[in-house]
């Protein structure tokens, strides 16, 4: 292969892959996605935020900042630049509380349109916003069950969600920036004013058990949670929590001053101001709503509008299912693969013709399978790294997966499981986020299920046809692996040691039979 060639293969897979892009023009910041490509998980390759404060003062002056409008404008404009150049189609400006409500709203769209005349600007109502956010959660959450609560610096938008599908939305005036001004920078007064909004919307009253927390302010809490708890794992989506933690969590901020908070490693330093005021609606939600927790979601307005207008089609895949099988796609060496080693896990795991019934683990329900079919898709994600650091590699690779689909202890018995498939000491390190993420039930099933995919591969090197005529059973006290005499399978040393090491964690004797 050619120089000249080696430059131009990526410059054609990429002008291939399709690109969109879309500008979150809000009350508190203006911010450009670029997405690439059309999957059930959104890649993003370009995200960047200015936080502009086009609503500050709007409360009380009825329109939008004068500063903010040029610092808007600007940073627009050169948002334009970078999403042309990246061939970005389509390109949308999505406009939300502030404009739709200031005055001179609809000027300042105008003088934006003017800029960019080739590019839809639309001013989302408040039912529009809350049904993008919903969307957004839905893309990582299709069944979400619960109440989705969407604040940005003018507005608060709530909406029900039952087993996915989109109920009864509202949206209030408690973005943080407008809730400051409403309550003239005090927080008691501020609690006055959420309390009795919240009580205005009625259905709020039935309760959900869980919270999904979705917009800038609210993310910005759980960076600061995830600093003061040491939390494992430096990732917003899907972080949870009892709601009587998120209730102290809340406190905390309320009563820590801004030198402490500023401290913490993270800290958001252009929101600090903002954070108390986010805290207050929070706990005002949670002893409105009474849920049983909450859960973070980074996905919102911007990721709805992808999944509505770019992805559509795609939006009744499952999320995990669809990221596993793109990683093996990227990373994989065979994808015909995955299929067999799934029917191949089957009877140690569920149980089967010949084996103990219900499997070694006392059988397995629909997450759990769900979570072994995903590892199958991923098992071979490491074998073009290093064999010095694949089982490390492999692990921190899934546990950081950039991604919509994944909750965190999904992340770790993901990431265990190859850990384990490329030949991990349970004592090493690197695992410690496993072991505090997961309960001893899921990091078991974990372990047990990379040691099989370990022998799985020992015995087909990655070769769907080898693994047809064995098999791995249990019966009885023994785990027998079965091996074809005609397929040219043998008993070698490492197959042996590998059977052996799995035999001995599931509490079996190993056998080897020819047929």
């Amino acid at each position: 292969m050619t120089p000249a060639s080696l430059h131009t293969q990526p410059a054609d897979a990429e002008a291939r892959a399709p690109r969109a892009a879309v500008i979150d023009l809000g009350s508190n910041s203006v911010r450009l996605v670029v997405f690439e490509g059309v999957s059930r998980n959104p890649v993003t390759i370009f995200n960047e935020k200015s936080v502009v404060r086009l609503g500050r003062g709007l409360e009380n002056s009825g329109r939008l900042n004068a500063d903010g409008m040029k610092q808007a404008l600007s940073v627009i404009q050169r948002f334009h630049a970078v999403a042309r150049s990246l061939n970005a189609d389509p390109f949308e400006v999505l406009a939300t509380a502030a404009v739709r409500d200031a005055s001179n709203g609809a000027a300042f769209v105008a003088e934006l349109q003017a800029l960019m005349p080739d590019v839809p600007i639309r001013i989302l109502s408040g039912e529009e916003e809350a049904d993008y956010a919903a969307t957004g959660v839905q893309c990582g959450l299709p069944e979400a069950d619960g109440i989705v609560a969407d604040i940005g610096g003018g507005s608060l938008e709530l909406v029900r969600l039952e087993h996915g599908t989109k109920r009864e939305a509202q949206t209030l005036r408690l973005g943080v920036i407008r809730l400051a001004d409403r309550a003239a920078g005090e927080l008691e007064r501020a609690r006055q004013i959420v309390e009795q909004d919240l009580l205005t919307v009625d259905w709020l009253r039935h309760g959900c058990s869980t919270l999904y927390l979705v917009g800038g302010a609210f993310r910005a809490l759980a960076r600061l949670q995830i600093a003061r708890t040491f939390y494992p794992l430096n990732i917003v989506h899907q972080f949870e929590m009892r709601a009587d933690e998120a209730r102290e969590m809340t406190g905390w901020i309320v009563g820590s001053s801004k030198r402490t908070l500023e401290r913490l490693p993270g800290a958001p330093r252009k929101r600090l101001d903002d954070l108390p005021f986010a805290a207050i609606v929070l706990r005002r939600l949670l002893r409105r709503i009474a849920p049983d927790r909450v859960v973070f979601c980074v996905d919102g307005v911007r990721e709805g509008w992808y999944m509505r207008h770019v992805a559509a089609d795609a939006l009744s895949e499952d999320p995990l299912e669809a990221a596993s099988v793109a990683l093996c796609k990227r990373l994989g060496r065979n994808q015909e693969l995955p299929p067999a080693l799934v029917a191949w896990t089957e009877t140690l795991f569920v149980g089967g013709e010949g084996s103990d019934l219900g499997g070694v683990l006392g059988g397995e329900n629909k997450v759990q399978r769900r979570l072994r079919v995903s590892a199958c898709w991923m098992s071979d994600s490491g074998a073009f790294d290093h064999p010095e650091y694949r089982s490390e590699q492999s692990f921190l690779r899934v546990l950081r997966e950039p991604g919509v689909a994944f909750d965190h202890p999904t992340r770790a018995f993901l990431a265990l499981t190859l850990a384990m498939r490329y030949e991990a000491e349970l004592d090493l390190p690197f695992l410690q986020p496993a072991r505090r993420l997961l309960d001893m039930s899921g990091f078991r099933r974990a372990e047990i299920l990379g040691l099989t995919l370990r022998l799985a591969y020992s015995l087909c090197a990655g070769v769907p046809e080898l693994l047809e005529g064995t098999s791995l059973v249990p019966n009885d006290n023994r785990l027998i692996l079965t091996l074809a005499r005609h397929r040219g399978m043998f008993n070698g040393e490492s197959v042996g040691r590998r059977l052996d090491r799995l035999a001995q964690s599931v509490g079996l004797q190993p056998e080897i039979v020819t047929a």
